[in-house]
């Protein structure tokens, strides 16, 4: 019979500190780069006129292009850190391990929600293309991307709290990293509760914005950590 108190190998999870690490700020970099090409373009924002809502898609399709095919490459990434978050976790003794379990289902009710606004934003695009005007049918898929989109708030928050407190738990991540993945996480999920008025254009998008751009910090931040963490040879 098999003792109770003997350990067997500890597994070794399918990703390692560097891949997690690297998945974190390729994630960044390509966020940072899918923001900058809306930006640049002039995209509309949730309150603009329907009419600049489709001058600006009939006139950027390209734009629009990139962006969403950013979130192609933008689901994997994140679906890769945080199960290897969770693997790590795990390796570490499993302390913080909850947070992870969160992480990773938030983290993939996030994909769910993300690819849903991508769809709806290819119909956007795809529409404005033949209208010489907007149609009520343009306007609501319009709507229904923006509700999307304020959704996933709420997502990317509880995504944040639980990745920052299982890395903090781990210590995978800085004591500062911890405040800050529980305000910034905070700041999204209070913005989501607005969901129908951030549909609307309501301003209270900037908060989910703060919470959005905390995010990307933490994540840099942990991915760096991550990568330059040194490798252990053997387990105890």
């Amino acid at each position: 019979m098999r003792s109770p108190h003997k350990r067997g190998p500890i597994p070794t999870p399918a990703f390692g500190e560097r891949v997690v690490g690297a998945a974190a700020i390729a994630l960044v970099a390509s966020l940072v780069i899918q923001n900058a090409v809306l930006v640049w373009a002039g995209a509309p924002g949730f309150g603009d006129p329907i009419e600049k809502v489709l001058a600006f898609h009939a006139e950027n399709r390209g734009a629009v292009a990139i962006a969403v095919g950013s979130e192609a490459l933008n689901l994997p990434l994140l679906l890769v850190f945080v199960t290897g978050l969770h693997g790590l976790v795990g390796r570490r003794g499993g302390a913080g391990a909850d947070w992870s379990r969160l992480a990773v289902a938030a983290g993939a009710t996030l994909a769910a929600v993300l690819a849903l606004y991508a769809v709806l934003w290819n119909g956007v695009v795809l529409s404005a293309g033949g209208l010489a005007e907007p149609s009520p049918l343009f306007e609501l898929v319009w709507q229904l991307h923006a509700g999307a989109f304020a959704l996933a708030l709420p997502a990317l928050g509880t995504t944040f709290i639980g990745a920052a407190l299982a890395a903090h738990a781990s210590r995978l991540a800085a004591p500062w990293q911890r405040v800050l993945g529980v305000a910034g996480g905070g700041l999204l999920i209070a913005a989501g509760v607005a969901n129908l008025a951030i549909a609307d254009g309501s301003p209270i998008l900037f908060v989910g914005l703060l919470g959005y751009a905390a995010w990307l910090v933490w994540l840099l931040v942990t991915g760096v950590r991550l990568v330059l963490t040194p490798r252990k040879v053997g387990a105890a």
